[in-house]
């Protein structure tokens, strides 16, 4: 069995996270093809701790037969300087050897670019062992910052960041991406397309039993829903427009939002939703992923919205919740621009443009009021689509082959030393 270390700073394991559970599901399933996976996360992300003992830096834990290494790293609330101390010490603590020294030494390293300096972590390590490093590219950094306005292109970090950027593409032995076009973005940059492999996020389907859309409730209650994460990206304020517009019409007086979940604009968006004078709008707390299964049977359909950034989402989206909702086999209404569009693609549901409250309302109406068949056909269309293509059985798989590919393409030690030693007899150097 060959060994491989995953470093994702944010990584969780279902029972108790509410974060990304990928790299959970592709360490179970990457042990049918001949892997064991050790997935190496903080301990503490924002204000949430997963407690160590006093004194303890770092602790191996199993779960679900998953090797879990969390290290400390310090709390921090906000998206300011206590952050990017926890990122810091995360790869810090990462790369110090004691930290590690409980592992099988590993015959690749995956670094997973939650933020840049993980994905160094990982570069570096897997030049201290002499072994391939993978690089997992979620967010194309800094571009997505420069895309979202938080950074300029002149900046100085913007430069420093494309320095790191660029070394991290040259390290690769193999570089996977989320984005089904971020190879456009990356080839540009002096990389062969054959190193880049596409495997976007998944869903584990065994918690998600097919199951028809429910009817209305009694009451006659239209209960659509998004849960996911309430940040600068997910384009809720224009959801909450949407609904305020549902609100003032007729037909749309039995629709409610349940908004799930957490994140840096939660405060900013209740405080908008109470101006607005939403009756029809909940917020609710963020709940562990194994609870999300139950809880999106309790939706008629769902509701997901990015921003206008044609820059941002050129290179297409893989979000985590819309693989939930599909797996759901609940209708979905999206609003996007983006270059891909699963929604869209499956036949499971309703698109619109982004930033359009009244072209969202509509279609919120619209599949409030169609027929329970339809919804069903959507619902079962989405099913089907994530079992295709978005079954983490399916990903471990296509992430096993890039390993495999990954340790073929560069020479073991032994065969280094070996041939170096076959020039030296031909007095070749």
């Amino acid at each position: 069995m060959k060994h491989v270390w995953i470093l994702n700073h944010y990584a969780q394991e279902p029972d108790n996270g509410s974060g990304g559970t990928r790299h959970f599901h592709l360490a179970q399933h990457l042990a049918s093809s001949g892997w064991q996976a050790t997935v190496i996360a903080a301990n503490a992300v924002g204000s949430i701790e997963r407690p160590l003992e006093a004194g303890e830096l770092s602790r191996l834990d199993s779960i679900r037969d998953v090797a879990f290494l969390w290290v400390r790293t310090p709390l921090y609330e906000g998206d300011g300087a206590g952050r990017i101390l926890n990122m810091l010490a995360y790869s810090w603590q990462t790369l110090r050897r004691r930290t590690t020294r409980v592992l099988p030494r590993p015959d690749v390293v995956i670094g997973s670019s939650v933020h840049p300096f993980a994905a160094a972590a990982g570069a570096l390590l897997a030049r201290r062992f002499k072994v391939p490093f993978v690089f997992e590219v979620r967010d194309l950094w800094p571009q997505t910052l420069v895309d979202m306005g938080r950074l300029r292109e002149w900046d100085w970090r913007t430069w420093a960041l494309r320095k790191l950027e660029a070394w991290l593409y040259r390290r690769a032995a193999r570089i996977v991406v989320l984005l089904p076009h971020a190879s456009e973005y990356i080839t540009p940059l002096g990389i062969p397309k054959e190193r880049i492999t596409w495997i976007p996020n998944g869903v584990d389907l065994s918690l998600f039993p097919p199951t028809p859309a429910r009817t209305a409730e009694a009451s006659g209650r239209f209960t659509l829903m998004y849960f996911g994460s309430h940040g600068q990206a997910n384009g809720l304020d224009n959801v909450l427009q949407a609904m305020k517009l549902v609100q003032q019409r007729p037909e749309g007086r039995h629709i409610m939002l349940r908004m799930v979940g957490d994140g840096l604009l939660k405060s900013a968006l209740m405080a908008q939703a109470q101006r607005l004078g939403l009756d029809n709008v909940s917020f609710e707390p963020p709940v562990p992923k194994r609870r999300i299964p139950a809880l999106a049977m309790e939706a008629d359909a769902f509701v997901i919205a990015v921003r206008d950034l044609p820059q941002l989402y050129r290179y297409g989206i893989s979000m985590n919740k819309l693989f939930d909702y599909l797996a759901a086999a609940r209708p979905v209404v999206i609003a996007s621009n983006a270059a891909n569009n699963p929604v869209a693609e499956s036949a499971a549901g309703l698109t619109v443009a982004a930033e359009q409250p009244e072209a969202l309302a509509d279609a919120i109406l619209s599949i409030a009021a169609a027929p329970l068949e339809t919804r069903l056909r959507m619902g079962r269309a989405g099913r089907e689509y994530v079992e295709r293509n978005h079954s983490f059985q399916h990903l471990a798989q296509c992430l096993a082959t890039v390993l495999d590919e990954a340790c073929a393409a560069r020479p073991t030690r032994l065969s280094r030393t070996a041939a170096a030693g076959e020039r030296a007899a031909h007095g070749l150097k």
